[in-house]
C-alpha cells in the first residue's frame, strides 16, 4: 500500500512540474457571478427551474465575501402550476412564477420568527389579508383589516394558509409601482401540497434557515429563472 501511495504522489508531482493543472477543467464561476445583475447587495437567493414549464427546481442562498460568491445553503423548490413566465409581461391568475430579479421587502409568518432572525418580520393575525383586487387602492398590499374596496374573494386571508405562511418572505414582484392585472401576492414560502399559484416554495426547514441567514444590512435579493433559454436566470 505504501509503495502505491508513493508512486501516485510521484506521478502527481511530475504532472505539476510539467505545468499540468491540478484540475484538468477549470471550475465555472458560481452562479451569481454569471448573472447580469445581483441587486447590488452581498446576499442573493437564486430560484432556478430546469425549463419554463417546470414546477420544481432549486433555491440556493449565497453570500459575497472578498469579491467572491459562496453558497450557504440549498433546497428543492416548487414553482407555479403552469411553470415560469417573463415577469415583465406576466398576467394575473395564470398560476405562473414571474422570472426576474426582485427585492425582498420584508418577511412574515403565522408562527414566530426563527431565533436569530434579523430581517423585518410581520406577524400574521386574524385581520391580516393580502389584497389582489385590481379595483382596490390597496392592490398588491398587506391590509389589516380588509378595506371596503377590496373584495374578500379577491384577497388572501393569510391566516388561512397555516402551512404555507408559517414563514414567508415577500418577493417584490409588481410591488413598488403595481401594474393592475400583472399579479399580486408573490412570496417565498413554505411548501404546501404541490405546485404553487405563482410563488416559490421550499421545505419549512429551508425557509427557517433562509430567515436566519438573511441580513437586512446586506440587501438580499432573489433572482428567479430557468437554467438556460429565454428565461435564463443569468439574464437578470
Amino acid at each position: 500500500m505504501r509503495t502505491a501511495l508513493v508512486t501516485g504522489s510521484l506521478i502527481v508531482t511530475g504532472l505539476l512540474a510539467h505545468g499540468s493543472p491540478a484540475h484538468p477543467w477549470p471550475l465555472p464561476p458560481p452562479l451569481p457571478a454569471r448573472l447580469a445583475d445581483t441587486g447590488g447587495g452581498s446576499q442573493l437567493i437564486t430560484a432556478v427551474a430546469p425549463a419554463p414549464g417546470s414546477t420544481t427546481g432549486r433555491v440556493t442562498w449565497w453570500d459575497r465575501w472578498g469579491g467572491r460568491w459562496y453558497e450557504r445553503g440549498s433546497a428543492e423548490a416548487r414553482f407555479g402550476a403552469n411553470g415560469l413566465t417573463e415577469g415583465a409581461s406576466r398576467a394575473q391568475g395564470t398560476n405562473t412564477t414571474p422570472t426576474g430579479l426582485y427585492e425582498l421587502p420584508y418577511a412574515f409568518g403565522i408562527r414566530r420568527a426563527p431565533a436569530g432572525t434579523e430581517f423585518a418580520y410581520r406577524p400574521v393575525t386574524d385581520a391580516s389579508w393580502w389584497c389582489q383586487d385590481n379595483a382596490s387602492g390597496s392592490y398588491n398590499r398587506w391590509v389589516e383589516p380588509l378595506p371596503a374596496d377590496c373584495a374578500p374573494g379577491e384577497a388572501e386571508h393569510l391566516v388561512a394558509y397555516g402551512q404555507q405562511y408559517a414563514h414567508a418572505m415577500v418577493i417584490g414582484f409588481n410591488y413598488g409601482e403595481p401594474v393592475r392585472g400583472r399579479g399580486a401576492g408573490i412570496f417565498l414560502h413554505v411548501n404546501g401540497k404541490g405546485a404553487t399559484a405563482g410563488c416559490v416554495s421550499v421545505p419549512e426547514g429551508a425557509m427557517r434557515a433562509i430567515l436566519r441567514w438573511a441580513d437586512p444590512e446586506r440587501d438580499p435579493h432573489i433572482a428567479i429563472g430557468t437554467e438556460s433559454g429565454a428565461l435564463a436566470v443569468t439574464r437578470y
